[in-house]
């Protein structure tokens, strides 16, 4: 079996600090599976009707691979997702698909699917400048969270106290960058400064864990210092990630979700999951996983 990762960087730039591409290699070794790590760039794309069985990369001819693993998530370009739209065209099965892809980039698009089919997520609106700000109280209330259209990582995610700190936000983001996309949910007071991730491959639930910020702040994420433990799956978690997954798309998933008294609401969905904090404390082999779910796939076991 032979598969392409889609990444920000080749395989000889990677850093220390790439856990999960490093972690992709290591168990494609073990698993006898040929592994390449490519980056956007180095393919040239040329759509023609002759040739469906070969791509460019760094202008030599390259047979296709059996998979394409996606790796770039919310930081996926235009061109990186016409790369993996290419592949997918010349039959490459691509794990996640580009449509799935370019669905959760959007987290206010995601939060309208999830809300049409009646999952409970947390109250968003779409920012417009001048921001409204008896609107925004009415509705939301505060605190209040501001986030960017797409991210990771707790990146472009602020926490606006008060409505003197949210004006002020507004004001700076308006005088920087008048076209910025910002959403903003209401604030889960449950859940503050902590969440479940949950990891779903193949519309199943392979591990959960509750992340904790650290003494200050509220975002959560392993990548920035959160502290994380393993968490029960109950019926409720598991239908909540497993469906989220489904209407979103989704072969791999990290499904974010809020605590809300006695339940949970889905906080958002990323297709390119982080999984070093997840294999730490769930005593999960994430890639086996994946490249199990791929040889199911592509009927190669």
């Amino acid at each position: 079996m032979k598969g392409w990762i889609l990444y920000k960087d080749s395989a000889g730039s990677l850093k220390p600090e790439a856990y999960e591409i490093n972690r992709f290699v290591e168990v494609a070794g073990e698993n006898g599976i040929e592994i390449q790590v490519l980056k956007p760039e180095q393919f040239d794309l040329i759509v023609t009707q002759e040739d469906r069985k070969s791509m460019l990369i760094e202008g030599e001819t390259a047979a296709l691979p059996d998979f394409l693993l996606p790796r770039m998530g919310a930081g996926t370009t235009y061109f990186a997702l016409a790369v993996i739209r290419h592949l997918e065209r010349l039959g490459v099965n691509s794990i996640n698909s580009s449509q799935s892809i370019d669905t959760v980039k959007d987290k206010l698009f995601t939060q309208q699917i999830l809300a049409e089919n009646s999952l409970p997520v947390p109250k968003t609106m779409l920012v417009k400048f001048p921001a409204d700000v008896n609107l925004v109280e009415r509705n939301l209330g505060f605190p209040v969270v501001a986030k960017t259209l797409s991210g990771s990582q707790g990146i472009g995610v602020f926490l606006a106290e008060s409505r003197s700190k949210f004006e002020d936000l507004m004001q700076l983001i308006e005088e920087t960058n008048s076209r910025a996309n910002i959403i903003l949910q209401e604030f889960i007071a449950a859940s503050r400064g902590r969440d479940l991730r949950v990891f779903t491959i193949g519309g199943r639930v392979i591990a959960c864990m509750e992340r904790r910020a650290r003494e200050g702040d509220f975002k959560t994420n392993y990548s920035r210092g959160g502290l994380v433990s393993q968490f029960e799956v109950t019926p409720e978690i598991e239908w909540l990630a497993t469906e989220t997954s489904r209407l979103l798309g989704l072969d791999i998933a990290g499904i974010d979700l809020l605590f809300d008294g006695q339940h949970f609401k889905v906080c958002e969905a990323n297709s390119s999951p982080g999984f070093e904090g997840l294999e730490k404390c769930c005593r999960a082999n994430i890639p086996q996983e994946i490249y199990d779910f791929i040889r199911i796939r592509l009927g190669m076991r």
